[in-house]
């Protein structure tokens, strides 16, 4: 039981490090510019190799994971995205920024199909531990923002990636010192079956999940990526202050936190399907009405959205966790990653 609990503390943490160091640069960035003599959009395609390596990274890490270990490829995430970015914060030059955002990429691309199967191998709720890791990865990218920009100010840009990085280290040498190698925790796989007793099949499952994560990687990267400038405009005349504005912003963020830990509670009294279909259905009306939403409904409706956007991410992988082998969880993982940040990338271009 202390190993399960240690385990899944530790995955918990590395969500939070995983999403927060994917987001230090675009926060920092506004403080970089006159170090590097270079402006904002040519900063922030320096960043591009970071996420293309960050979907196309998770397909061999989730390989490894089940092929070769789990907490190995975990010791190497802690301890080579920390290391990454405290190169990053040490980098003097655009080449050197290039070099330190890749490896980020590379090593945060470790998580999600490692990390995420280890949680659901040691679980003994799995629906209301993929809510709790959900949210504190959601909570990852709400105050991202916050942390990066009180460290700039504070002490300037570098800081934003040197203290985070050593931060990432220390982690690494606690999970080295308290989870243990051991084999992954059995769990029975049978076919699973339907309500009138015949067998679900696998091909209509996965084909479900990849149309829903794809299309459902596309709306979690616009509205994430988007908030900051839609609740800009639509909220010129209610909140004026831009410090305001970026509170407002990452307390929707922290919506989908909510979201995250309320339906990972609620898939363990209730089947997959009626929560998928539900989130699911959810998406078009809403993200049509926050179009076209002005003034104090913006907020709302973005605090809405975020929560079936985030909430579907729970079910999706709770769906991996429930129809796949534990032996092919990482490998499956990773392609749920690809399809989740592939769409992120189309903003670069």
């Amino acid at each position: 039981m202390n190993q399960s609990r240690n385990v899944i503390r530790y995955i918990n943490a590395a969500h939070v490090i995983d999403h927060m160091f994917m987001l230090i640069f675009p926060a920092a960035i506004l403080g970089m510019t006159q170090a590097f003599g270079l402006d904002y959009a040519a900063l922030i395609a320096l960043s591009l190799g970071g996420f293309i390596a960050f979907g196309a990274c998770s397909l061999p890490a989730g390989w490894l994971g089940d092929h070769w270990s789990r907490r190995q490829m975990m010791l190497v995430f802690f301890f080579g995205i920390g290391a990454s970015a405290i190169f990053t914060g040490l980098s003097n030059s655009p080449t050197m920024l290039v070099v330190g955002l890749s490896l980020i990429g590379i090593f945060a691309a470790i998580y999600h199909p490692v990390g995420t199967a280890m949680l659901v191998a040691y679980a003994q709720n799995r629906g209301r531990e993929i809510g709790i890791n959900g949210m504190w990865g959601n909570l990852g990218v709400a105050f991202s923002a916050l942390i990066t920009g009180l460290l700039v100010a504070q002490f300037g840009w570098r800081s934003a990636f040197l203290i985070p990085g050593a931060v990432a280290i220390v982690l690494g040498g606690g999970f080295a010192l308290q989870v243990r190698e051991e084999p992954i925790p059995k769990r029975p796989h049978t076919p699973l079956k339907g309500a009138a007793g015949q067998r679900i099949s696998m091909v209509m499952v996965f084909g479900v999940l990849a149309l829903a994560t794809a299309t459902g990687g596309v709306v979690f990267n616009a509205t994430t990526m988007t908030y900051p400038k839609l609740f800009q405009e639509r909220l010129h005349d209610v909140f004026a202050s831009p410090q305001t504005l970026g509170v407002v912003v990452s307390l929707a963020y922290a919506f989908g936190a909510v979201a995250q830990l309320s339906i990972g509670r609620v898939l363990h009294r209730v089947s997959l399907k009626w929560p998928f279909i539900v989130l699911t259905l959810c998406q078009a009306p809403l993200l049509f009405a926050l179009a076209y939403a002005d003034g104090w409904a913006v907020i709302a409706l973005g605090a809405a959205f975020m929560f079936v956007v985030f909430g579907q991410v729970t079910v999706n992988d709770a769906m991996v966790a429930n129809f796949v082998a534990p032996h092919w969880q990482s490998r499956v993982f990773a392609c749920v990653t690809v399809y989740r940040s592939a769409p992120a990338r189309q903003r670069f271009r």
